[in-house]
């Protein structure tokens, strides 16, 4: 290839690497800011404070006070640690999950795939949100059960997506000779199908995340989430809703901290994508 011809292949290359890397930067960000909530802010989120309520912007509180008196910037910076938190110990564990269980669905195929297949299909057909609501109603609230409830309502979409790219990998020479050498079923996932799905995989967490976000705040919106006083930014939504007249800003401050988080993991997946050449809608085929 020409000089004239290689400079378009990399002016897009750079293009799709740039915006993988401005959505990365923007969650960089996201999770310095949390861990550095106590050096950034010197208000405790959940203290309360009367005297205080409902004040607009100022010196001394720079997004104002809520209807409970309490640092609507520093329930923000704190948000950030429990929005991360949860949802990266959810998408680990959903997309980790849906792995094994996708990898060994292409490889072992026959009554075990069709099987699974119609199990994901029943688990599909449920509104996410509604599949959560009972899980959290029926288990209660709290971190684990969260993470547990997102876990049972993303790992059959995560199987799908998984399935697809290792069913391009299992035909090919290498499975068949790790077949013939009598090598077991974990150990030819481990080393011969996981290392060449893993763009795949990376792609499907960043995504994965961005919707393990949203739907986390939604629950603490619906009042299924994180329980009062945590900082967590549907719930201070939530509460702040009927004064957002008066207070915008406690409002307004968590949504764009949850637009920016969601914009930046989005960013990240689709630079990802198309940098590593993944179809995600040909391999949830």
């Amino acid at each position: 290839m020409t000089a004239l011809t290689l400079a378009p292949v990399a002016g897009r290359a750079w293009r799709t690497l740039r915006t993988a890397l401005v959505g990365l930067a923007i969650v960089a960000v996201h999770v310095l800011i949390a861990l550095l909530a106590p050096v950034l802010t010197s208000y405790d989120p959940i203290a309360n404070d009367s005297s205080e309520a409902l004040l607009g912007p100022s010196w001394s509180h720079w997004a104002g006070t809520d209807q409970y008196g309490r640092d609507v910037l520093a329930r923000v910076l704190y948000g950030g640690r429990y929005a991360l938190g949860v949802s990266v110990a959810a998408t680990l564990l959903t997309v980790a999950l849906g792995t094994v269980v996708g990898c060994a669905a292409a490889l072992r195929g026959g009554w075990f795939d069709d099987v699974l297949g119609r199990v994901l299909d029943a688990i599909l057909s449920v509104p996410s949100i509604l599949a959560l609501l009972v899980i959290v109603t029926a288990l209660g609230t709290g971190p684990s059960v969260i993470v547990l409830a997102i876990a049972v309502v993303y790992v059959p979409q995560v199987v799908r997506v998984v399935r697809g790219a290792a069913l391009a990998v299992v035909p090919a020479d290498y499975v068949t000779a790790a077949r013939a050498r009598g090598e077991g079923t974990w150990a030819i996932l481990r080393r011969e199908i996981l290392p060449n799905i893993t763009d795949v995989v990376c792609v499907e967490f960043a995504m994965r995340a961005s919707w393990v976000v949203l739907l986390i705040s939604s629950l603490s919106f619906l009042g299924f989430g994180a329980d009062p006083p945590t900082p967590d930014w549907g719930l201070m939504v939530a509460e702040n809703r009927t004064a957002i007249t008066v207070v915008p800003m406690a409002s307004l401050a968590p949504i764009i901290a949850l637009a920016t988080l969601v914009v930046g993991l989005n960013l990240a997946a689709d630079g990802l994508s198309k940098a590593w050449g993944v179809d995600r809608i040909r391999e949830g085929n």
